[in-house]
């Protein structure tokens, strides 16, 4: 498949925000304080090795092995979907999405990654080797087979990370949605990447008040609510909040890095199932053009969709259109 083939512009007649003039320059501009003080961090960080991915289940958690519970929602029969969420979350923030396709037919199921939400609020281990893990502890657990594995953001990223490492044959298709991978952070191997800096000032802000960094973060770039015109919601913003503040700081503060540093190349290529790449051309958080289109390109057999002026949050914004494409594309 020709990389033009694999590109479905979708149409221009949906849902339009006026595009800033650039992605990466949009996020700096809309998320200040951005500096980075430690050099060091720049460099891909230190893998360590894969823990066990074998657990136990204790009612809607699971245990693993290294004791940390993991909060899940299963509802439903059928074919199974498990989502992925993204930084800093919860599996509250597949509503949208668990409601429809519980509805049509499938079994739904999202966890709470470790530290997030009302999993363990752990003090380490929060790295994507220990994320994929604890996914591949959940779908063991669980007993699923013939699962399509749907992540966001850094959900994405734990999606490839699982699939490749744990659950190629467990897995049916993969859906990555305004995903992290290939690899965020700007270096000499990815110069179109997001700068260093931008990542360091996350870090600043949310040890600085991580309570007004969770509002600030969904009233701008995350849904796109700062383009003129936008129509805001205060309750999305406010769920945001919510389940932000669910989780623990520590965790919210070391998955920064997992997200914006760990490179996921190697792991997209090993992927041999159909996957379905889904990004925004106004994503201020995750850049379409270093995230998705090159995601596309590393996966063996994946259909990438671009969607015009959606934002990174385009699953809550726009979820009727998501969910039926997602829906078209497990079908076919």
């Amino acid at each position: 498949m020709s990389d033009k083939d694999k590109v479905d512009i979708v149409s221009q007649s949906r849902r339009r925000v006026v595009v800033g003039a650039g992605v990466v320059a949009a996020a700096s501009v809309a998320l200040p304080l951005l500096s980075f003080t430690d050099a060091a961090s720049a460099a891909t960080p230190e893998k360590p090795a894969h823990p066990s991915a074998s657990g136990r289940q204790e009612g809607n958690k699971i245990v693993t092995k290294d004791g940390v519970e993991i909060f899940y929602k299963d509802w439903g029969k059928g074919q199974p979907i498990v989502f992925s969420h993204g930084w800093p979350l919860s599996a509250d923030d597949w509503d949208a999405q668990m409601l429809f396709f519980v509805e049509h037919g499938f079994r739904v199921i999202a966890h709470d990654r470790r530290g997030h939400g009302r999993s363990t609020q752990t003090a380490d281990g929060n790295d994507m080797v220990h994320y994929a893990a604890d996914l591949a502890a959940l779908t063991e657990a669980l007993e699923l087979r013939d699962a399509i594995h749907i992540g966001h953001s850094t959900g994405g990223g734990e999606v490839a990370a699982y699939v490749a490492r744990h659950g190629m044959q467990r897995t049916a298709k993969i859906v990555l949605v305004g995903a992290v991978p290939p690899v965020m952070v700007k270096s000499a191997s990815n110069p179109g990447g997001t700068p260093i800096e931008v990542f360091d000032g996350f870090r600043k802000q949310l040890a600085a008040n991580r309570a007004q960094f969770f509002l600030d973060v969904p009233s701008g770039p995350f849904y796109g609510f700062n383009r003129p015109g936008a129509k805001v919601s205060e309750g999305i913003i406010r769920n945001w909040w919510r389940q932000g503040m669910m989780g623990g700081i520590k965790a919210h503060y070391d998955c920064i890095k997992a997200f914006s540093e760990t490179d996921f190349t190697e792991d997209l290529k090993k992927i041999t199932q159909p996957a379905l790449v889904l990004h925004g051309d106004d994503d201020q958080v995750v850049p379409y053009k270093d995230a998705g289109v090159l995601s596309a390109k590393l996966l063996k057999n994946a259909k990438l969709k671009i969607y015009p002026g959606y934002p990174h949050g385009m699953l809550t914004t726009n979820a009727d259109v998501l969910n039926a494409d997602i829906l078209a594309f497990i079908k076919g």
